[in-house]
């Protein structure tokens, strides 16, 4: 029977879970009538829709695969698992895309290459989702060999009864899973990353150049260095969060029953449920729509 704290944090990673699948739900809902009235959609908003469709997903994995391993059915869960990881490979790539979009078509760099990008990269958007799939489907795939290799490994120690053998298939799944997570994981951040210090420099450097000229309260390029850095900022932090969870459980593995896995788990989620507010409140059209709503 789970402790007071467990039980606690597990309703409140429900709670929180179930609000972001609403908050995404919404995000969804008002992008794809958007699409199918206008018959078309804008590159930012091919990827938004594609990220709230994702951590729709997500959450609606990560209750289902925390359920059933605290219950005890470990196999579904480790099936659950590999969805959970192309899901969540596709959305830090899609994070990734998102950023590198926002920096080209805001910042204010005048270099050849970014000229041909802000031209090209609203064509290369369904290129970068395609992409994205593709990272996520590796993932799955390393997961699962990952998974199997581990089972194996099981089953050979018990035939052996070797204690010692059952440290080195916790070490190899360790092992697996960061080689993983830097692969497929620590990429993306790297590119998103770049993306957003580049975004911070570029509004610098207009900041410096509208010293002598004293910036109305209109001006555009200001606002969408703002608009588009309180945005990546959430998205910032989950990366933070997501990497420390990843050393957590690299130096010491927290079982089902522990309140300290599921308050990692709460604080996660609930930082993935802001970065879905951020994304309403920076878009104007899903802003229009919730106050029409409210």
């Amino acid at each position: 029977m789970p402790s007071t704290p467990t039980l606690i944090f597990m309703t409140i990673f429900c709670l929180v879970s179930l609000a972001s699948m609403l908050q995404n739900g919404f995000l969804i809902v008002v992008l794809v009538r958007e699409w199918t009235r206008n018959r078309a959609l804008s590159a930012a908003d091919m990827i938004v829709v594609s990220l709230a469709s994702s951590r729709f997903c997500l959450h609606g994995l990560a209750i289902l695969n925390n359920l059933l391993a605290s219950f005890g059915f470990c196999q579904q869960a480790n099936l659950l698992g590999i969805l959970w990881d192309f899901t969540n490979t596709f959305i830090l790539w899609l994070t990734a895309w998102l950023a590198i979009f926002y920096c080209v078509k805001i910042s204010s760099f005048s270099h050849r290459a970014l000229f041909w990008l802000k031209w090209r990269i609203s064509q290369l958007v369904p290129r970068l989702l395609l992409s994205s799939v593709i990272m996520g489907g590796l993932s799955a795939v390393i997961s699962a060999t990952g998974n199997i290799l581990a089972l194996q490994m099981i089953v050979s120690q018990g035939s052996l009864g070797n204690c010692t053998f059952g440290h080195m298939t916790l070490d190899f799944y360790r092992y697996c899973y960061l080689s993983h997570a830097v692969l497929m994981w620590l990429t993306p951040f790297f590119l998103f990353l770049v993306s957003i210090l580049s975004l911070m420099f570029s509004l610098y450097r207009h900041m410096g150049k509208m010293r002598d000229h004293r910036p109305g309260p209109g001006d555009f390029r200001v606002q969408a260095h703002t608009m588009a850095l309180k945005s990546l900022t959430f998205f910032f932090i989950f990366y933070i969060l997501f990497f420390l969870s990843l050393i957590i459980f690299a130096t010491k593995v927290k079982t089902m029953q522990s309140h300290w896995y599921w308050a990692r788990e709460v604080i996660i989620y609930m930082s993935i449920s802001l970065n879905s507010i951020m994304l309403v409140f920076s878009n104007p059209k899903l802003r229009k729509t919730l106050k029409m709503r409210f």
